[in-house]
């Protein structure tokens, strides 16, 4: 996470599908920097890799909880933003980025498999984020980082779905940032280059290596290369940030 120094004292943070990956190491970069987290997982088959992260950040010192919900359950939704701020008093950032991904030709992916995609990155951040608003409208103040991908600008064969999936929420965030206007809330994404997480776990080893060629860098992103965006995003220095996109990628892809 280098030596980026970010002040989040007093700050309560969301962040979705955070009890793996990039989710996981963004929540304990917050909470390092001094926010209350909350680490949100989909449902029983994850509680246990969401309480490893929450212990992870109190045993370094840090405050969080884990917290259930499905981001594509609108009741589910709307009942743990309730919780947070009934326990905490006020949220100050929202991180969606909870999402899935699997690779199909498009000929090949089902419309069942399709809409799981959308509804995981696109549904879910939209439901989040309406989730938030009125708190973050009503304070006058708030941080929404969304996490999209570089493949929303390049595509990918065989991701058609997730890239479609990215692709909308660049545009939702824009769109959101018009809507905000003046408030002093502000909505940006991250578009993470290929990244060493979980999601690759079953990409074939020669798919990999094609990626990291094209790579200037020469390596895929280790997810400590892709957390200071989101610090950046969160913090003070990045107010006048609206509807952008930074992505650490390594050079693959220059937006």
């Amino acid at each position: 996470m280098g030596d980026l120094i970010v002040d989040l004292a007093g700050k309560v943070a969301v962040v979705t599908g955070a009890s793996s990956g990039i989710g996981a190491t963004v929540a304990a970069a917050l909470a390092a920097a001094g926010a209350t987290v909350f680490v949100n997982y989909r449902g029983e088959a994850d509680r246990e890799a969401a309480l490893s992260v929450v212990n992870a950040v109190e045993h370094a010192g840090g405050s969080a909880h884990a917290i259930a919900a499905d981001v594509t359950n609108e009741s589910q939704v709307d009942g743990m933003f309730k919780q947070v701020i009934e326990q905490c008093g006020h949220l100050d950032i929202l991180v969606n980025n909870a999402g899935i991904a699997h690779s199909a030709p498009i000929e090949s992916i089902s419309l069942e498999q399709f809409q799981q995609v959308l509804n995981v990155h696109l549904v879910g951040t939209f439901l989040c984020t309406r989730a938030v608003l009125p708190h973050f409208y009503a304070r006058n103040s708030g941080r929404i980082i969304n996490t999209a991908s570089q493949l929303a600008y390049i595509g990918a064969p065989g991701f058609a779905h997730y890239t479609a999936a990215k692709g909308g929420i660049l545009s939702f965030t824009r769109s959101l940032t018009l809507e905000i206007g003046d408030r002093q809330v502000t909505a940006n994404c991250v578009a993470p280059g290929a990244t060493m997480t979980p999601m690759l776990a079953d990409v074939p080893e020669e798919v990999i290596s094609a990626i990291r060629a094209k790579i200037p860098a020469g390596r895929l992103a280790e997810v400590d290369d892709i957390v200071g965006a989101y610090l950046f995003l969160a913090s003070d220095a990045a107010a006048h940030f609206r509807g952008q996109c930074l992505s650490p990628n390594g050079g693959d892809a220059f937006l």
